[in-house]
Order: C-alpha cells, then structure tokens, then sequence
C-alpha cells in the first residue's frame, strides 16, 4: 500500500478542502491534485475505474466526459460515493453514480454533446482504493459534433490549460499505445506548461492491442521517447469486456498475468499495472503536498491574523441586545464625529494622495475660487468710466460743477459693492456643497444599518441648510454693512490728491511685491486650438512668472518654445464640450492682436478642474485677470465723448478713488467670507455631530429599528466568522501532518525534446460552411484574472490567490482558474 505515513497526508488535505469549503468560494484554495489528460478514447475513464474497482463513469462513444469530473478517492471501511451538490446523500448503487453523473453533466451541457468547464466534485469512499486526489477531463477532439462549436478542440484544450497550468497539479499524460507517441496531444499539453516534466507522468494504455510483433518495452523503459518521471503501463477492460460486464477484479489479475506473461514486459512486471500506477500517483502526490504546506500555512496564519480582531468584535455582537445596540450606536456616532473633523482639519493617517477631498477641497475654494470670482465679477473699464460720467453730470443738474462731487463717488462705490453679493452667494453654495460630500464620504460608513445611515443623512443635512442660511444672512449683513458707511477716512484709502495720478500708474502696482523672475506655477498643459494641418494639440511644459508665460517642449526646460509676456492679457472660460475630457480655457490680448503666431487666443487644456481651478488663480496672481462679466448687458454700448477737461479731470479722480476703496473693501471680504463660514457653517456642523447629532437620534424615538443590520452586513458578520472558523480547523489539521515524513527526489531530467509544443495548424478550426479558418495560438493561452470585481466564479478565484499567495509563472503561462464548483443544491 505505498508509504503510509504519507499516506496519511492525503486525508488531512480533504479535510482541508473541506474546512475551507464550508467558509465558501472567497476561502477555496486548489490544492495538489493529478490532471488525467488524453485524447478521445484513450483509456482515462478506465484507468479511473479501475482505481476505484467499480463500474461508475458514463460510457458511449466520442465524447463522453463533458464536464471535469474532480475525484477524491479515500480509503474507508464503508463503499459509498457522494457529490458535492448532493451533500450529505449518499451513493452505494455505483449505477446510481453514473446516473447522477450524466444528469448533473446534462444539467449545464444539455443532452447533445455540449461542453462546460465547471466541475462535478464526487467523492469515493472504499477499502479498495488509495488516497487520490484526480480530475477526468474532456478528451481532446478536432470535429465538433452536435450542439459543440465549430472550435469545440481550442474550448476542450482551454478547459484542460485551466487545470494544468496549475504550478501545484500534477499531470497524468494518457496516451494509447497503438497511437503514434510522439504525436501525442497530451505530452504536447503538457510540455507547454511544464517543459522541465517536473510534474508529468507518462500512462500507457491499450498494450494489449498493439500489433503482432510490436511492443512499447523500450518506451516503458524511458530509452525511447523518455520523459522525466517515465511511463507506466497499464492494461484495461476492452469494449467487449464491459459490455459482458467483467468484473473489475478480473481484469486486474487478467492485467498482472498479462505482464508476468508477456515477455517483453515480465522483466518490469513489478512496476507495470494499475496498482503500481496507483502507488506511484499517491506517493507523487503526497510528495508535492507536503512541499506546498509550509508556504501554504504561513498564508492561512497571516488571513487569520487579518481577520482575529473583526471575528472578536462580531462573536462578540448580539443584534437583537438592546445594551449591544445602545452603545454600537455610541460608538458609530462618535467614529462619524471623528472622520468628519479628520476630513476638515487633516490628518496624517490614511491620507489621500489621488484627490483632495474634505478641507482641502474648502480651501481651495477659500484661496483660489473665491478671489477668481471676486475678480471676474467687476464690471469693465469703460462701462465704469461712463456710469461715473452719468453720476457726475446727473449730480450737478442743470448745473455746471465746479468741484468733483463726492456723491458721484458714493454712488458709484455702493454700486460696486451690492455686486459682491453674487460671489460671495456662490462662495457659500460652494462651500456648502463641499460639506454635503464630506458628510456624505462619512456616513456611507454606516451602510451596515441602512435606518441609521437614512436618519442621519437627513439630521445632518438639515442642520448644514440651516447653517448654510445663518451664514447667507450674516454674509448679506456684512455686505449692508460696507454699503451703510463708506470710510473715506481708512488708513489705505488713497485720498483726493492722490487719486489725481493717472490710474494706470496705481494700476501697475497690482502686482505686488513679486519680481519678474519669480515663478508662480509649473505644469503640463496642451495647445488644443492648434489646426492638425499644423501639427494638432501638443503637450508642453508651462512656466509662469510675473511677467511671461513660457513653455518648454519637456520639463526638463532645456529647449523653450515660446514666451509669451504677460502684457495687455486677459483669461477667458471655455466651455467644454460634449465628449471632452480635458478642461480649457483661454488667454487672449485685449488690443486684438496675435498672442501666438498668427493666433487671436491660445486654448489651455489641463486633466481635470482643479488643475483649471489651480492655473487660473495663478494667472489671477500674476496680473492676468478674467474677462470682465458686465452687470446690466450694455457693454457695446459706445460711451459718450467726454468733451469737457474738467469732466474728464473728476472722472479720473473719482475712478481711481473707487478703485482704491474697492480694493479695500475686497480685501476686507476676503479676509471676512471664510472667517464667517468657517464660524458659522464648519464649526457649527463639527460642534453638531459630536454633541447634539446622538441626542436628535435618540428623539426619533426608535432607536433599536435604526439599529437593524442590513442584509449585506448579516452575510459579511456570518462570512467572517465562518471564514475564521475554517481557517483555525484549517491551521488544525496542518499541525497534524507529521514532519517525519519523507518522499522520494525528483528524477534526474531527461532529453524530451522528441515532444513537439502544439503549432498554429492544429489549432485552426474550420466550420463546415467552409469559413475562414479561426487562426488560433499553440496551445490557447488562458485569459488571466481580472483584478477587479466580476463573477461571482471570477471573485471566489481572486480569493483562492489571495489566500493561497501562488508564486508568479511566467508570462508564456496562462493564469485563469479553474471555474467554482456548483452550488449545494
């Protein structure tokens, strides 16, 4: 019976795939196992057979196997079988087996020669057979046949790929012995996904019909075609033997006499014949098993480190405990007040380096929204310069003026100051927005109690619109405010004589305190309003100071393009299209010539809006103001020639004292606006959830039905608890193997390169309609797994990786799994 201790391996493994079973797809590991891999006909479901000693696998002719069958053979003092989507229903009518086995097949394949990868798993209990672990699959076929696709042969070699490609499955290559062995398509499988044979084992059946005079003895010996872990023969039951219902005792006596007889193999008839193979198969096995253990151990050990603190917390957890559910609520409330001021103020853990989210984002807008708007919000030059014409004239009457009236000042100012009101609306609806989403990132944390997450959505959201109104009001009366009481008097505010200088010269000093060399902001932006006749967009590396804009056609700033001065420019949105995904604006010259070559405007395409957000503030810096916005719509209106000197002499004067007093007052806003909601809208919400969101929750009233789990959390705490179970039975039974055991080393290698890899011209199916034939690769390569979400098979294998830790293969390897087992019915 082979080695028993090691032996004794197998068994412990079941147990293993059993233990991880129950715990589901996400914790199935593909443990070491034998592909038995052969052409139609070869003698697979034989060999199988006669394993197990009993009659129990369907029988016809062509293609039979249509789905893998895994078979687990253990050794027992009871003979019974049982499926996994039976479970718990055992077979002791092996004709009952064959039966389920043909309708579970036709369950998936229908009754007309279809194929599916998904496996039946059957377990054989006996005192007959050995601890095996095997999976039967298809025979390779080239001519589809009823309801199989014309490239039925590339499905049935994919299939099989998905098993053998396995760096821990062991593969039994089946091969006829009246066939051409080096034509075999089972060694060609085989050799290219294990080319050193390593994990290979030749099978000879059929030694029995070869030719009067011919004998496969120096094959069976390894000197002819010779393979690393060599071939063993085996003879079964024909045809005729079946039908006549020949026991399966016979036939292995029948098969040792033949050995023992023959003379060409009674030399090796010890290690000729099905229970040498079986021997062989276990000791192999066993083998590759206790060599995958170590590693496999140290992964199962780190996933329940992983999963120890949620699996206490959970067995722990008593959902229908009024206390558990009290102080659950406590704790999810005080989390929620956590991750929000966490989100606000910043935090060194976890930090996001994708996106900016919380109060970066409020800040941004703080700093560089809220000034571009304030900017683009003013009315223009020459409208300004008419309405102050208007007020002036309209002062004095019928009158002339000798003096500049201060009304027209005060008129004007007041007018300049009520069109803040629109920014600074926008600044808090902004703001506000910003709160919705980081209250909303926050909250999504209580998905597990749907009632809750509602609740407290609704209690948060209300309170921030109620903020949101305060502060609308307390912005509108700070705005009242600066209109009550123009301070001519403040201590920045330029004066009459003064204001005598020409504007332009007040103008220059905009730009303050920043020399022509400093850089304000690096990056990569696209020319987009390129013609293609001209090149198309391009990309280059943009450098602004304040007093050019250049670009460079890398950022390692050694070949400039183009520098553009700043002078007499302007910035301008740019809508974005329909299926744009860039985001752009533009720069163009206010006296209408070309600001690039024979180009009006240059288009400035960047990635995303805080990047759009992030240039134009910088422009803003460095003197390049938006296009102005007009109030009332009349801005091509012409303004009327200002004839008199010394209309034009208290025009200038009152502009530029507007224009002093309004920086003062913007200045001021700045300063106030997020001072203000920063007080009364960020503070009031952070000061809400954590000491009065808990007690508007208790005032609902139904504190324990805000408490139910949602579906999703009742199967994650069960998965949990479960996965953690299988994994500590799992660890259980590793601690039981023996490290005392030994194996047996790997053969020495071999020349085997007599095995041609599969060409391109066998794997080009044709349909009967006489298409184009379907150029396919040697060998299909397996599409590898996704890494994201799919299937609910797809899933459980992203799982198997992840908890097996398999090593990485080489590329020429193909990666997908072998499909989930079916659900227990």
């Amino acid at each position: 019976m082979g080695n028993r201790g090691m032996e004794d391996l197998i068994p412990l493994v079941n147990c293993l795939h059993d233990a991880l079973s129950s715990a589901g797809q996400g914790c199935s590991l593909y443990l070491p196992q034998i592909a038995v891999v052969g052409g139609q006909s070869a003698g697979k479901s034989s060999v199988l057979e006669n394993f197990v000693g009993r009659d129990f696998l369907p029988r016809g002719s062509g293609i039979v196997t249509r789905r893998p069958l895994i078979l687990q053979l253990l050794n027992a003092d009871t003979e019974y079988g049982e499926f996994l989507h039976r479970k718990g229903k055992k077979f002791t009518d092996f004709d009952e087996i064959c039966k389920e086995i043909e309708v579970e097949t036709c369950r998936l394949t229908g009754s007309n020669k279809g194929i599916s990868p998904v496996p039946i798993n059957l377990r054989i209990y006996s005192p007959h057979v050995l601890n095996l672990t095997l999976v039967d699959l298809p025979g390779i076929t080239k001519v589809p046949v009823g309801d199989q696709p014309p490239d039925i042969e590339y499905q049935i070699r994919d299939m099989i790929m998905q098993f053998i490609c396995q760096e821990n499955c062991l593969i039994l290559a089946v091969t006829p012995a009246n066939t051409d062995l080096a034509n075999s398509d089972a060694l060609k499988l085989a050799k290219d996904v294990d080319p050193q044979g390593q994990r290979t084992i030749g099978v000879i059946t059929k030694l029995d019909l070869m030719d009067e005079g011919t004998d496969a003895r120096e094959i069976l010996e390894n000197r002819l075609l010779p393979l690393r872990r060599g071939y063993i023969g085996v003879v079964n039951r024909s045809q005729k033997d079946i039908d006549g219902k020949k026991d399966i005792k016979a036939a292995l006596l029948a098969e040792r006499n033949f050995f023992l007889s023959h003379p060409a193999y009674k030399h090796m008839s010890e290690s000729m014949g099905t229970p040498y193979l079986q021997r062989v198969l276990n000791q192999q096995l066993t083998n590759h098993i206790r060599d995958t253990l170590p590693a496999f151990r140290s992964r199962l050990q780190s996933q329940l480190l992983a999963l120890n603190k949620e699996a206490e917390i959970y067995r722990q957890y008593s959902p229908d405990d009024p206390a558990r559910r009290t102080k659950t609520l406590l704790q999810l409330v005080q989390r929620l007040a956590v991750d929000f001021e966490k989100l606000i103020e910043g935090s060194g853990d976890k930090v996001d380096t994708i996106n900016l989210s919380g109060g970066a984002r409020i800040n941004r807008i703080f700093h560089e929204r809220f000034p571009y708007e304030l900017v683009k919000i003013e009315s223009n030059e020459r409208k300004l310069r008419q309405e102050i014409n208007y007020a002036i004239r309209n002062i004095h009457g019928i009158r002339t003026g000798l003096f500049t009236p201060d009304m027209a000042f005060e008129a004007i100012v007041k007018k300049q100051i009520s069109t803040l009101k629109g920014p600074c609306i926008k600044f808090i609806d902004m703001v506000s927005e910003e709160l919705l989403t980081t209250v909303h990132q926050c909250i999504n944390k209580l998905s597990s109690f749907p009632k809750l997450q509602d609740e407290t959505e609704k209690i948060v959201t209300t309170e921030i619109r109620e903020q949101e109104s305060k502060c609308r009001d307390q912005v509108m009366l700070l705005i009242d405010i600066q209109l009550a009481y123009i301070n001519t008097k403040h201590e920045d505010f330029i004066g009459f004589i003064n204001a005598q200088q020409p504007y332009n010269q007040n103008k220059k000093k905009g730009v303050a305190g920043m020399s022509g060399n400093q850089v304000i902001q690096k990056g990569w932006l696209t020319i987009s309003n390129i013609s293609i006749m001209k090149g198309g967009a391009k990309e280059y590396w943009f450098i602004l100071t304040a007093q050019s804009l250049s670009w460079f056609k890398d950022d390692e700033e050694k070949e400039k393009k183009y520098m553009l001065p700043l002078d007499n420019l302007k910035l301008r949105d740019v809508e974005k299209g329909f299926m744009a995904s860039k985001f752009v604006f533009a720069i163009f010259n206010t006296e209408l010539r070309n600001v690039y070559k024979d180009y009006k405007c240059l288009e400035l395409a960047c990635d995303s809006q805080d990047e759009l957000d992030s240039w134009k503030a910088s422009l803003l810096r460095a003197g390049v103001y938006p296009e102005k916005v007009t109030v009332d719509g009349h801005e091509n209106r012409a303004s009327e020639n200002l004839s008199d000197p010394q209309l034009e002499r208290q025009v200038e004067t009152i502009r530029n004292l507007v224009d002093s007093y309004m920086n003062i007052v913007n200045k001021t806003i700045k300063d106030l606006m997020p001072k203000t909601i920063m007080h009364l809208m960020i503070n009031s919400v952070k000061e809400f959830i954590s000491s009065e969101l808990l007690a508007q929750l208790y005032a609902l009233g139904e504190c324990s039905a805000l408490m139910d789990e949602s579906p999703e959390q009742q199967r994650h705490r069960e998965e949990v608890l479960r996965k953690h179970t299988a994994l500590k039975e799992a660890l259980a039974v590793i601690g039981d193997i023996s490290s005392s055991t030994c194996s047996t080393p790997l053969p020495p290698p071999v020349d085997s390169s007599w095995i041609q890899t599969s060409s391109p011209a066998s794997l080009c199916p044709t349909s009967v309609t006489g298409a184009k034939p379907v150029i396919r690769g040697h060998a299909p390569p397996v599409p590898r797994v996704p890494t994201h979400t799919g299937s609910t098979a797809s899933s459980g294998i992203n799982g198997i990786q992840q908890l097996a830790g398999l090593p990485t293969r080489a590329p020429s390897v193909p990666r997908r799994q072998p499909p989930a087992i079916p659900k227990v019915k």
